[in-house]
Protein backbone atom coordinates (compact mmCIF):
# COMPACT_ATOMS: atom_id res chain seq x y z
CA UNK A 1 0.00 0.00 0.00
CA UNK A 2 1.39 3.22 -1.14
CA UNK A 3 2.16 6.19 1.67
CA UNK A 4 1.30 9.89 0.79
CA UNK A 5 4.17 11.29 2.38
CA UNK A 6 7.28 9.79 3.90
CA UNK A 7 9.68 10.93 6.10
CA UNK A 8 13.97 11.48 5.85
CA UNK A 9 15.50 12.49 9.26
CA UNK A 10 19.19 13.69 8.15
CA UNK A 11 21.01 12.54 11.74
CA UNK A 12 24.02 11.88 10.75
CA UNK A 13 25.52 15.35 11.37
CA UNK A 14 28.75 15.59 13.38
CA UNK A 15 28.43 18.60 15.62
CA UNK A 16 31.21 19.75 16.08
CA UNK A 17 30.66 23.24 17.73
CA UNK A 18 28.91 21.23 20.54
CA UNK A 19 32.44 20.57 21.12
CA UNK A 20 32.85 18.10 24.43
CA UNK A 21 29.31 17.47 24.20
CA UNK A 22 28.88 15.35 20.79
CA UNK A 23 32.83 14.01 20.85
CA UNK A 24 30.87 10.34 21.50
CA UNK A 25 28.11 11.26 20.52
CA UNK A 26 25.58 11.94 17.17
CA UNK A 27 24.33 15.79 17.90
CA UNK A 28 20.70 14.52 17.29
CA UNK A 29 21.18 12.58 20.09
CA UNK A 30 22.28 15.46 22.35
CA UNK A 31 19.67 15.80 25.69
CA UNK A 32 17.50 18.58 26.07
CA UNK A 33 14.71 19.95 28.18
CA UNK A 34 15.27 18.03 30.85
CA UNK A 35 13.73 14.42 29.24
CA UNK A 36 14.03 14.60 25.71
CA UNK A 37 16.98 14.52 22.79
CA UNK A 38 17.39 16.73 19.98
CA UNK A 39 15.69 14.22 17.88
CA UNK A 40 12.66 13.78 19.94
CA UNK A 41 11.25 16.63 17.89
CA UNK A 42 11.22 16.15 14.08
CA UNK A 43 9.96 12.46 15.53
CA UNK A 44 7.28 14.24 17.05
CA UNK A 45 6.64 16.26 14.30
CA UNK A 46 6.45 13.33 11.97
CA UNK A 47 3.70 11.58 14.32
CA UNK A 48 2.00 14.56 14.93
CA UNK A 49 1.25 15.32 11.32
CA UNK A 50 0.20 11.92 10.73
CA UNK A 51 3.24 10.21 8.79
CA UNK A 52 3.93 6.85 10.29
CA UNK A 53 6.74 5.89 8.05
CA UNK A 54 10.05 7.54 9.14
CA UNK A 55 13.56 7.40 7.87
CA UNK A 56 16.68 7.98 9.97
CA UNK A 57 19.67 8.61 8.67
CA UNK A 58 23.25 8.43 10.62
CA UNK A 59 26.63 8.18 10.09
CA UNK A 60 29.01 9.68 12.80
CA UNK A 61 28.56 8.00 16.52
CA UNK A 62 25.28 6.56 16.33
CA UNK A 63 25.45 3.94 19.33
CA UNK A 64 23.41 5.97 21.36
CA UNK A 65 21.15 7.24 18.87
CA UNK A 66 20.41 3.93 17.52
CA UNK A 67 19.57 2.52 21.30
CA UNK A 68 17.67 5.44 21.64
CA UNK A 69 15.29 4.82 19.21
CA UNK A 70 14.60 1.51 19.37
CA UNK A 71 11.51 0.22 17.57
CA UNK A 72 10.06 3.39 17.85
CA UNK A 73 7.60 2.73 20.07
CA UNK A 74 7.70 5.86 22.30
CA UNK A 75 6.71 7.97 19.34
CA UNK A 76 4.04 5.29 18.05
CA UNK A 77 6.23 4.26 15.21
CA UNK A 78 6.37 0.41 15.97
CA UNK A 79 4.51 -0.16 12.87
CA UNK A 80 4.25 -3.60 10.98
CA UNK A 81 4.13 -1.88 7.75
CA UNK A 82 5.43 1.58 7.61
CA UNK A 83 7.24 2.73 10.84
CA UNK A 84 10.63 3.82 12.19
CA UNK A 85 13.95 2.69 10.44
CA UNK A 86 17.68 3.39 11.36
CA UNK A 87 19.65 4.03 8.08
CA UNK A 88 23.21 3.69 8.07
CA UNK A 89 25.52 3.63 5.50
CA UNK A 90 25.79 0.48 4.60
CA UNK A 91 27.53 -2.10 1.84
CA UNK A 92 26.04 -2.85 -1.58
CA UNK A 93 26.59 -4.69 -4.61
CA UNK A 94 29.10 -2.24 -5.96
CA UNK A 95 30.62 -1.37 -2.89
CA UNK A 96 30.60 1.10 -0.05
CA UNK A 97 30.66 4.59 0.67
CA UNK A 98 30.17 6.85 3.72
CA UNK A 99 27.47 9.84 3.25
CA UNK A 100 29.28 12.62 1.11
CA UNK A 101 26.94 14.89 1.38
CA UNK A 102 23.38 15.41 2.18
CA UNK A 103 22.02 14.57 -1.03
CA UNK A 104 24.08 11.35 -1.53
CA UNK A 105 22.86 10.32 2.08
CA UNK A 106 19.17 10.52 0.55
CA UNK A 107 20.62 9.16 -2.58
CA UNK A 108 21.73 5.91 -1.19
CA UNK A 109 18.60 5.17 0.28
CA UNK A 110 16.10 5.88 -2.55
CA UNK A 111 15.52 1.74 -2.37
CA UNK A 112 13.74 2.55 1.13
CA UNK A 113 11.56 5.11 -0.34
CA UNK A 114 10.72 2.91 -3.50
CA UNK A 115 9.41 0.45 -1.10
CA UNK A 116 6.67 2.59 0.04
CA UNK A 117 6.26 4.05 -3.60
CA UNK A 118 5.16 7.84 -1.67
CA UNK A 119 3.68 10.24 -4.03
CA UNK A 120 5.86 13.01 -1.88
CA UNK A 121 8.93 13.12 0.33
CA UNK A 122 9.86 15.62 2.97
CA UNK A 123 13.40 15.72 4.66
CA UNK A 124 14.30 16.71 7.91
CA UNK A 125 17.10 17.49 9.59
CA UNK A 126 17.54 15.94 12.71
CA UNK A 127 19.71 18.74 15.22
CA UNK A 128 17.05 21.39 15.12
CA UNK A 129 14.36 22.60 17.43
CA UNK A 130 11.42 22.83 16.46
CA UNK A 131 7.48 22.72 16.72
CA UNK A 132 5.45 22.56 12.92
CA UNK A 133 2.79 20.86 11.33
CA UNK A 134 3.64 19.18 8.67
CA UNK A 135 0.16 18.59 7.13
CA UNK A 136 0.22 22.65 6.53
CA UNK A 137 3.63 22.30 4.56
CA UNK A 138 2.09 19.52 2.25
CA UNK A 139 -1.35 21.35 1.50
CA UNK A 140 0.51 24.80 0.45
CA UNK A 141 2.96 22.04 -1.82
CA UNK A 142 0.01 20.80 -3.30
CA UNK A 143 -2.22 24.02 -3.60
CA UNK A 144 0.87 25.64 -5.41
CA UNK A 145 1.10 22.88 -8.02
CA UNK A 146 4.96 22.82 -6.69
CA UNK A 147 7.39 20.36 -7.38
CA UNK A 148 10.30 21.47 -4.87
CA UNK A 149 9.34 23.49 -1.40
CA UNK A 150 11.05 24.72 1.56
CA UNK A 151 10.01 26.01 4.94
CA UNK A 152 11.59 29.22 5.06
CA UNK A 153 11.23 31.84 8.15
CA UNK A 154 12.27 35.29 7.77
CA UNK A 155 15.63 36.36 9.80
CA UNK A 156 16.87 39.87 10.48
CA UNK A 157 18.35 41.58 7.69
CA UNK A 158 21.97 42.03 8.95
CA UNK A 159 22.11 38.12 10.37
CA UNK A 160 20.89 37.10 6.36
CA UNK A 161 24.74 36.59 5.21
CA UNK A 162 24.81 33.99 7.64
CA UNK A 163 22.03 31.41 5.60
CA UNK A 164 21.12 29.93 2.28
CA UNK A 165 18.72 32.11 1.46
CA UNK A 166 15.47 32.04 -1.18
CA UNK A 167 14.15 34.85 -3.32
CA UNK A 168 10.68 34.57 -3.98
CA UNK A 169 7.74 36.55 -6.12
CA UNK A 170 4.77 38.03 -4.58
CA UNK A 171 3.19 34.18 -5.31
CA UNK A 172 5.88 32.74 -3.05
CA UNK A 173 7.36 31.13 -6.30
CA UNK A 174 11.43 30.96 -5.64
CA UNK A 175 13.44 32.81 -8.17
CA UNK A 176 17.22 32.57 -6.94
CA UNK A 177 18.62 31.35 -4.21
CA UNK A 178 21.96 32.54 -2.62
CA UNK A 179 24.32 30.48 -0.59
CA UNK A 180 25.41 32.91 2.31
CA UNK A 181 25.72 35.89 0.53
CA UNK A 182 27.67 39.02 1.32
CA UNK A 183 25.18 41.35 -0.28
CA UNK A 184 21.36 39.35 0.34
CA UNK A 185 18.75 39.95 -1.80
CA UNK A 186 16.23 38.26 0.82
CA UNK A 187 15.93 37.94 4.33
CA UNK A 188 14.25 34.15 3.70
CA UNK A 189 16.39 31.79 5.07
CA UNK A 190 16.07 27.93 4.48
CA UNK A 191 15.36 25.85 7.38
CA UNK A 192 17.01 23.15 5.83
CA UNK A 193 13.26 21.48 5.31
CA UNK A 194 11.99 20.28 1.89
CA UNK A 195 9.04 18.57 0.35
CA UNK A 196 9.97 16.98 -3.00
CA UNK A 197 7.31 15.15 -5.48
CA UNK A 198 9.03 12.11 -5.00
CA UNK A 199 9.67 11.42 -9.25
CA UNK A 200 11.17 14.61 -8.94
CA UNK A 201 13.70 13.67 -6.15
CA UNK A 202 14.78 10.74 -7.72
CA UNK A 203 15.39 12.68 -11.26
CA UNK A 204 17.61 15.07 -9.74
CA UNK A 205 19.44 12.86 -7.39
CA UNK A 206 20.75 10.69 -9.61
CA UNK A 207 21.52 12.81 -11.97
CA UNK A 208 23.54 14.62 -8.87
CA UNK A 209 25.39 11.24 -8.20
CA UNK A 210 26.74 10.99 -11.85
CA UNK A 211 28.25 14.35 -11.50
CA UNK A 212 31.85 13.22 -10.59
CA UNK A 213 32.24 17.75 -9.79
CA UNK A 214 29.30 17.48 -7.07
CA UNK A 215 29.51 17.68 -3.87
CA UNK A 216 26.46 15.94 -3.76
CA UNK A 217 24.62 18.77 -1.80
CA UNK A 218 21.13 19.88 -1.42
CA UNK A 219 21.83 23.48 -1.03
CA UNK A 220 24.82 23.60 -3.10
CA UNK A 221 23.66 21.30 -5.90
CA UNK A 222 20.17 20.09 -6.02
CA UNK A 223 18.44 23.57 -5.40
CA UNK A 224 20.57 25.27 -7.87
CA UNK A 225 20.15 22.76 -10.69
CA UNK A 226 15.88 22.59 -9.99
CA UNK A 227 16.29 26.54 -10.86
CA UNK A 228 18.54 25.94 -13.47
CA UNK A 229 15.32 23.68 -15.47
CA UNK A 230 13.22 26.13 -14.35
CA UNK A 231 11.20 23.36 -11.78
CA UNK A 232 7.86 24.67 -9.70
CA UNK A 233 9.55 25.81 -6.69
CA UNK A 234 7.77 27.64 -3.84
CA UNK A 235 9.25 29.14 -0.73
CA UNK A 236 6.67 28.01 2.62
CA UNK A 237 6.60 30.70 5.20
CA UNK A 238 6.90 29.00 9.04
CA UNK A 239 6.42 31.51 11.92
CA UNK A 240 6.72 29.24 14.72
CA UNK A 241 9.30 28.52 17.17
CA UNK A 242 12.49 27.11 15.49
CA UNK A 243 16.16 27.11 16.43
CA UNK A 244 19.38 25.57 15.05
CA UNK A 245 20.87 24.53 18.50
CA UNK A 246 24.74 24.01 16.50
CA UNK A 247 26.35 25.90 19.03
CA UNK A 248 27.00 25.84 22.69
CA UNK A 249 25.54 29.05 23.19
CA UNK A 250 22.64 28.56 21.55
CA UNK A 251 21.61 25.22 22.77
CA UNK A 252 22.26 26.88 26.42
CA UNK A 253 19.80 29.61 25.33
CA UNK A 254 17.31 27.11 24.21
CA UNK A 255 17.13 25.16 27.09
CA UNK A 256 16.57 28.48 28.96
CA UNK A 257 13.57 29.32 26.62
CA UNK A 258 11.62 26.67 27.39
CA UNK A 259 10.95 28.13 31.28
CA UNK A 260 9.23 30.66 29.68
CA UNK A 261 6.61 29.57 26.86
CA UNK A 262 4.76 32.90 26.82
CA UNK A 263 7.81 34.94 25.39
CA UNK A 264 9.95 32.53 23.85
CA UNK A 265 7.64 30.69 21.72
CA UNK A 266 8.59 27.52 22.84
CA UNK A 267 5.86 25.75 24.65
CA UNK A 268 6.72 21.94 26.03
CA UNK A 269 3.68 22.03 27.98
CA UNK A 270 1.19 21.84 25.08
CA UNK A 271 -1.08 18.80 25.15
CA UNK A 272 -1.93 19.49 21.49
CA UNK A 273 1.40 18.58 20.05
CA UNK A 274 2.85 16.19 22.64
CA UNK A 275 6.40 16.22 22.24
CA UNK A 276 7.59 12.27 22.93
CA UNK A 277 10.61 10.67 24.21
CA UNK A 278 11.59 7.55 25.79
CA UNK A 279 10.85 6.98 29.63
CA UNK A 280 13.83 7.15 31.89
CA UNK A 281 12.01 4.25 33.93
CA UNK A 282 13.61 6.09 37.07
CA UNK A 283 11.34 7.00 40.09
CA UNK A 284 9.48 10.37 40.51
CA UNK A 285 12.04 12.99 41.56
CA UNK A 286 12.76 14.16 45.67
CA UNK A 287 13.26 17.88 47.05
CA UNK A 288 14.36 17.63 50.60
CA UNK A 289 13.70 19.43 53.44
CA UNK A 290 16.06 22.57 52.98
CA UNK A 291 16.12 22.62 49.30
CA UNK A 292 15.14 25.54 47.53
CA UNK A 293 14.06 24.87 43.89
CA UNK A 294 13.14 28.52 41.61
CA UNK A 295 11.70 28.65 38.41
CA UNK A 296 13.52 25.48 37.25
CA UNK A 297 12.35 22.06 35.36
CA UNK A 298 13.22 19.30 37.66
CA UNK A 299 13.10 15.47 35.92
CA UNK A 300 12.36 12.38 36.97
CA UNK A 301 15.03 10.75 39.89
CA UNK A 302 16.29 13.94 40.39
CA UNK A 303 17.47 14.64 44.68
CA UNK A 304 17.60 18.41 45.32
CA UNK A 305 19.05 19.37 49.04
CA UNK A 306 20.64 22.60 47.94
CA UNK A 307 19.70 25.62 45.77
CA UNK A 308 18.40 25.57 42.17
CA UNK A 309 17.39 28.57 40.64
CA UNK A 310 16.49 29.36 36.44
CA UNK A 311 18.12 25.66 35.56
CA UNK A 312 17.11 22.15 33.69
CA UNK A 313 18.14 18.95 35.37
CA UNK A 314 17.38 15.57 33.66
CA UNK A 315 16.72 12.79 35.09
CA UNK A 316 19.05 11.58 37.87
CA UNK A 317 20.95 14.71 38.83
CA UNK A 318 21.57 15.21 42.58
CA UNK A 319 22.21 18.43 43.87
CA UNK A 320 23.58 17.87 47.43
CA UNK A 321 22.98 19.97 50.53
CA UNK A 322 24.95 23.73 50.15
CA UNK A 323 25.33 23.57 46.35
CA UNK A 324 24.03 26.13 44.20
CA UNK A 325 22.93 25.66 40.63
CA UNK A 326 21.67 28.48 38.26
CA UNK A 327 21.17 29.35 35.04
CA UNK A 328 22.57 25.68 34.21
CA UNK A 329 21.96 22.80 31.79
CA UNK A 330 22.66 19.44 34.30
CA UNK A 331 22.25 16.66 32.35
CA UNK A 332 21.40 13.30 33.54
CA UNK A 333 23.15 11.33 35.82
CA UNK A 334 25.18 13.93 36.80
CA UNK A 335 26.37 14.81 40.51
CA UNK A 336 26.85 18.19 42.57
CA UNK A 337 28.44 17.67 45.23
CA UNK A 338 27.89 19.69 49.05
CA UNK A 339 29.02 23.53 48.62
CA UNK A 340 29.56 23.83 44.93
CA UNK A 341 28.63 26.50 43.03
CA UNK A 342 27.63 25.92 39.05
CA UNK A 343 26.43 28.86 37.17
CA UNK A 344 25.46 29.91 33.78
CA UNK A 345 27.10 26.39 31.87
CA UNK A 346 25.85 23.21 30.39
CA UNK A 347 26.75 20.21 32.53
CA UNK A 348 26.81 17.09 30.00
CA UNK A 349 25.88 13.56 31.17
CA UNK A 350 27.51 11.85 33.99
CA UNK A 351 29.44 14.07 35.23
CA UNK A 352 30.60 15.08 38.46
CA UNK A 353 31.36 18.34 39.98
CA UNK A 354 33.10 18.21 43.43
CA UNK A 355 33.13 20.29 47.24
CA UNK A 356 33.29 23.63 47.08
CA UNK A 357 33.93 23.02 43.43
CA UNK A 358 33.09 26.60 40.95
CA UNK A 359 31.81 25.91 37.93
CA UNK A 360 31.30 29.11 35.51
CA UNK A 361 29.60 32.57 36.50
CA UNK A 362 27.01 34.49 36.19
CA UNK A 363 28.05 37.25 33.08
CA UNK A 364 28.70 40.84 33.28
CA UNK A 365 28.13 43.57 30.92
CA UNK A 366 27.53 42.03 27.39
CA UNK A 367 29.69 38.70 28.14
CA UNK A 368 28.17 35.74 26.40
CA UNK A 369 30.09 32.34 26.94
CA UNK A 370 29.13 29.34 28.45
CA UNK A 371 31.34 27.25 30.42
CA UNK A 372 30.88 23.50 29.27
CA UNK A 373 31.75 20.21 31.41
CA UNK A 374 31.60 17.31 29.15
CA UNK A 375 30.20 13.80 29.38
CA UNK A 376 31.99 11.74 32.55
CA UNK A 377 34.35 14.75 33.39
CA UNK A 378 35.21 14.99 37.29
CA UNK A 379 35.97 18.14 38.62
CA UNK A 380 37.92 17.61 42.04
CA UNK A 381 36.87 19.45 44.98
CA UNK A 382 37.66 23.24 45.27
CA UNK A 383 38.87 23.44 41.42
CA UNK A 384 37.79 26.61 39.38
CA UNK A 385 36.14 26.54 35.82
CA UNK A 386 36.09 29.61 34.25
CA UNK A 387 32.78 30.62 32.72
CA UNK A 388 33.60 30.36 29.34
CA UNK A 389 35.87 26.75 29.64
CA UNK A 390 35.26 23.62 27.52
CA UNK A 391 36.45 20.70 29.85
CA UNK A 392 36.86 17.54 28.29
CA UNK A 393 39.13 16.27 30.69
CA UNK A 394 38.94 15.79 34.79
CA UNK A 395 40.30 18.98 37.03
CA UNK A 396 42.00 17.76 39.59
CA UNK A 397 41.33 18.88 43.07
CA UNK A 398 42.06 22.46 43.63
CA UNK A 399 43.43 23.48 40.07
CA UNK A 400 41.83 25.76 37.81
CA UNK A 401 40.76 25.73 34.09
CA UNK A 402 39.67 28.96 31.67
Amino acid sequence: MAKEMIAMILAGGQGSRLYALTQKLAKPAVPFGGKYRIIDFPLSNCVNSGIDTVGILTQYQPLVLNEYIGNGQPWDLDRLYGGVHVLPPYQQAQGSAWYKGTANAIYQNLSFIKRYDPEYVIILSGDQICKQDYNDFLQFHKEKGAEFSVAVMEVPWDEASRFGLMVADENDKITEFQEKPKNPKSNLASMGIYIFNRDILEKYLIEDEADPNSSNDFGNNIIPNLLRDGRQMYAYHFSGYWKDVGTISSLWEANMEIMDPETSGINLFDESWKIYSRNSGMTGHKVGSNAVVENSMITDGCRINGHVKHSILFAGVKVEAGATVEDAVVMGGSVIHAGATVKHCIVAENAEIGVNAVVGAMPENDENGVATVGPGVHIGARALVGPKAMVENDVKDGESQW
